[in-house]
């Protein structure tokens, strides 16, 4: 099986745009340092340097045939951060096949008499991360809801006579991981979500300085309107110098939330990208408002289902003690994109949000349930089926966001290695970045070409954590010949700009080495 193929595909996806992007070659990797004997000798000396001395960290380099060409503290448990979705990713593909498609439901309860739906209408969420997105690859809000508003004409129903529910439950538990940083919880990158989604349960709000230190920071909600939630703001403007430095603190529990932290006064006004904790109650009020500004009146409003199984508006209290039917007819169904384009945006961009959906789904799929209890039996079967020994390693959620997560770097090669087995192998690598292009500009900024278009990594990174994992496809030769790679970071105080640099010599002479 060659490999050539796979790469120039991916160069001709990339277009004219990247190409024209490529930084400019500074220098190469010397003829002397093509060799494992040279890289293990650059990793004991960082080993003993300023910047990596004190830190905990592993490199593991091994050819698809099983060829070793370096191990240094391969085996050592790291946490790997968004080298997650390398696994989350890979075993979606596998699981459910790159084909698969999440499907969304309208249905309704109660019947409909004289074109009036005496009942509610149930939007039921099959867990399609890519609802309400402007994302490229998501089916636009307009469209989508023009397409449901057809359903319901097609089924007769041209008013509404009960609410509009927004339903989740197929994704079961809790929509957040319980060892995710509270912090974190309050921004995009830690919105969580149940089954029913809305703009990936984002909320962007519009921030700025206050005129003097001290003062509050101007915090505006943007988009999209959430008009049940009541916002409180203590946040201040801080001094000079001091950033960004504020969170959204938010839960699923009730509808408030308070904007904490500091805004530096010479920061200009921004956009803060934060989380809803309401993406099913969301999708339903925007669904609701687009009928009625079409002329299909709703009388009840919209809804969504807590955690107990109850219907609450937090509108109108009247309803919000009702346990939500189970007892529906179908409409219709919307699907997603395919999982192979989502799987391509969420390693390229690293979208948590994306990465979760695609965790609880296998779990929901395999297991019959989403909870992320099942999630961490349901990915323990998937690395078996692989070949995998999943004791090797200890994972909470999909995307990397917990710092409970341990991988070595040792597990990661051993499974990008049983990828290239799969099926799936050709899509996987697809989805992975390559330096230089799109998201990862940077990087190995002074190697040639030559070297840079073959590689394919993902990379991870947290306070004091900074990871690298992926593929380096030989110029020539077979797939045996391909060089699977970890390089991951722990406990590391020293600066991006020092880690980072080093950490591109240690994947270029790991490349150089086919």
């Amino acid at each position: 099986m060659k490999l050539i193929p796979i790469i120039s595909a991916l160069i001709l996806a990339a277009g004219s745009v990247a190409t024209a992007q490529a930084p400019a070659m500074t220098h190469a990797v010397s003829s002397e340092e093509n060799s494992p004997k040279y890289i293990r000798s650059y990793l004991e000396i960082l080993d003993k340097g300023d910047v990596l001395g004190t830190s905990s960290w592993g490199v593991v380099a091994v050819r698809a045939d099983g060829d070793t060409i370096v191990s240094f503290n391969g085996k050592r448990k790291l946490v790997p951060a968004s080298n997650v979705k390398l696994l989350t990713t890979g075993l979606a593909l596998n699981e459910l096949g790159p084909d698969f498609r999440f499907r969304t439901t309208l249905a309704y309860s109660g019947k409909i008499e004289g074109g009036a739906l005496k009942g509610d209408l149930y939007i039921v969420g099959g867990g399609d991360p890519t609802l309400g997105s402007k994302d490229s690859i998501a089916i636009a809000t307009e469209t989508l809801f023009s397409s449901w508003k057809s359903m319901l004409a097609k089924a007769g129903i041209n008013r509404i006579d009960g609410r509009i529910i927004g339903d989740g439950r197929f994704f079961d538990g809790p929509i957040e991981k319980d060892s995710w940083s509270y912090q974190d919880i309050g921004t995009y990158y830690g919105a969580g979500g149940d089954a029913l989604c809305f703009y990936r349960n984002v909320l962007d709000i519009r921030v700025s300085a206050g005129t003097a230190v001290g003062e509050p920071v101007n915090v505006v909600p943007e988009y999209p309107e959430l008009p049940w939630m009541e916002y409180s703001n203590v946040a201040r403007t801080s001094a000079k110098g001091t950033g960004d430095k504020l969170f959204l603190f938010n839960t699923d529990l009730a509808p408030v939330a308070q904007m904490r932290g500091t805004f530096a006064i010479d920061r200009k006004p921004k956009k803060e990208e934060c989380s809803n904790k309401f993406g099913a109650m969301t999708m339903a009020m925007y669904f609701c408002n687009y009928l009625k500004w079409r002329g299909l009146p709703v009388s009840g409003g919209y809804a969504d289902i807590d955690y107990a199984g109850n219907v609450r508006s937090f509108i109108s209290k009247a309803g919000d003690a009702a346990v939500a039917s189970d007892s529906l007819s179908v409409i219709g169904h919307a699907e997603s994109p395919s999982l192979k384009r989502i799987a391509y945006m969420t390693n390229w961009r690293s979208d948590n949000f994306y990465a979760e959906t695609m965790l609880r789904m296998i779990s929901r799929t395999r297991k019959g349930s989403a909870d992320y209890a099942v999630c961490k039996l349901a990915e323990t079967e998937a690395f078996r089926r692989l070949g995998l020994d999943a004791s090797a390693v200890q994972l909470t959620d999909g995307s990397g966001l917990s710092r409970d997560n341990f991988v070595s770097p040792e597990f990661f090669c051993s499974f990008l290695r049983k990828m290239m087995d799969t099926k799936v192998f050709g899509d996987y690598v697809e989805t992975l970045a390559q330096p230089g292009y799109r998201y990862y500009e940077p990087r190995l900024k002074g190697e040639p070409e030559t070297l840079r278009s073959r590689i394919r990594y993902k990379s991870g990174s947290m306070d004091g954590v900074r990871c690298f994992s992926g593929y380096v496809i030989p110029s020539e030769g077979s797939k045996e010949d391909t060089i699977v790679f970890s390089v991951m970071i722990n406990n590391c105080t020293a600066p991006s700009w020092k880690v980072l640099p080093l950490m591109d010599k240690i994947i270029a002479l790991i490349a150089a080495c086919n």
